[in-house]
């Protein structure tokens, strides 16, 4: 098979994979917030289709709340979310149990919060394991008492950075560009280092409000960094006239640079996936820290596979010499097929 034989069909493959599944993890959000004593707003964010979380021909999540909470207005419903005002009485939902029927045995996961008016919260995951959530019965003990407990919050926004870069296409192309341009040396660990400090700053700076970009753009532009690897990645170190060495690029020389710059795009990618999950008012720098040691974890998944995989292949010769090239041209390609597609989205 010629190098365009092998290269088109990955290539259509990862196109119809990849944009699906470029920034997918959207886990379930039910968010109630209490009023006036006992009336809640209620916003009902399902995952979204292109997630593949629900299995095929499953009927849409629907939140059952208790009996004793009647809805008293619609507040507006839109593809991505519902909203609806509930009466639920005088025991105003504690103690009570809050179910999302059908994700056990789904793919899907939902996170809970209740928050009073007079700032109490307390939050759940439903999960595969179990549908209900019980709301603590008593306000005893301040916030704290009603909010996840820490053990809780660290190990599911751990998990939850994990998933996030594994399933974030677009963030694991980039890490194997920078893999590609510096290799298996020092450099890696420094480009890689300089890539999550970046990417921990921006993300730090959007969940405390101290930044602010609309989500549309920065996933265009966080599409176009790869799409300007994957093109230095391709460079010919040889003038084409004399066969002569050129002097390396600014990013063959710094590439932490490159990977500092860029990762402050991707840190508000990141951003933006905690944005539709929430982070407990009480537990931000917790979730913080936790949500980005779980992304670090998944970047030394991915650059762990790929040392083993460049150990199989070291001092290949042949065929092998030339599918180097390929690689580039797969992340090249499907980068730009992102970039004109999120550039459409909001144009």
């Amino acid at each position: 098979m010629s190098v365009r034989g092998l290269v088109v069909p990955i290539v259509a493959l990862v196109l119809r994979t990849g944009a699906a599944w470029a920034h997918t993890f959207e886990p379930a959000l039910l968010d109630l917030r209490e009023r006036e004593p006992g009336v809640f707003d209620v916003v009902w964010r399902p995952p979204g289709e292109e997630s593949g979380a629900l299995l095929p021909g499953a009927p849409p999540l629907v939140p059952r709340l208790p009996a004793a909470c009647r809805t008293v207005a619609e507040l507006g419903a839109s593809d991505e979310h519902t909203a609806t005002r509930v009466d639920c009485g005088p025991a105003r939902l504690r103690g009570a149990a809050i179910a999302v029927p059908g994700i056990a045995g789904s793919r899907v996961d939902a996170i809970v919060r209740v928050t009073w008016n007079d700032g109490l919260a307390a939050s759940g995951v439903l999960r595969s394991d179990g549908e209900d959530f019980v709301v603590p019965a008593s306000p005893a003990g301040g916030a704290a008492a009603l909010g996840t407990p820490a053990t809780v919050v660290a190990w599911r926004y751990g998990t939850l950075g994990v998933a996030h870069i594994l399933h974030g296409y677009d963030h694991v192309l980039f890490v194997i560009g920078l893999f590609l341009l510096v290799g298996t040396t020092r450099a890696l660990v420094a480009t890689i280092t300089a890539f999550t400090l970046a990417h921990s700053l921006t993300l730090a700076a959007a969940v405390l409000g101290l930044a602010a970009l609309p989500s549309a753009p920065v996933e265009a532009m966080i599409a176009i960094s790869i799409v300007l690897l994957a093109r230095e990645l391709l460079r010919d170190d040889a003038e084409p006239s004399t066969g002569q060495g050129r002097p390396p690029t600014l990013t063959r020389r710094f590439p932490w640079a490159m990977a500092f710059t860029f990762g402050l795009l991707h840190g508000l990618g990141f951003a933006g996936a905690l944005a539709e999950v929430g982070v407990p008012a009480d537990q931000i720098p917790l979730a913080l820290v936790a949500f980005n040691v779980g992304v670090e974890v998944g970047q030394l998944l991915i650059v762990g596979a790929l040392v083993v995989v460049a150990a199989l292949v070291r001092g290949a010769r042949g065929p092998f010499e030339v599918l180097r090239r390929v690689p580039p041209y797969v992340m090249g390609s499907v980068a730009v097929a992102w970039t004109i597609e999120r550039i459409i989205a909001f144009w």
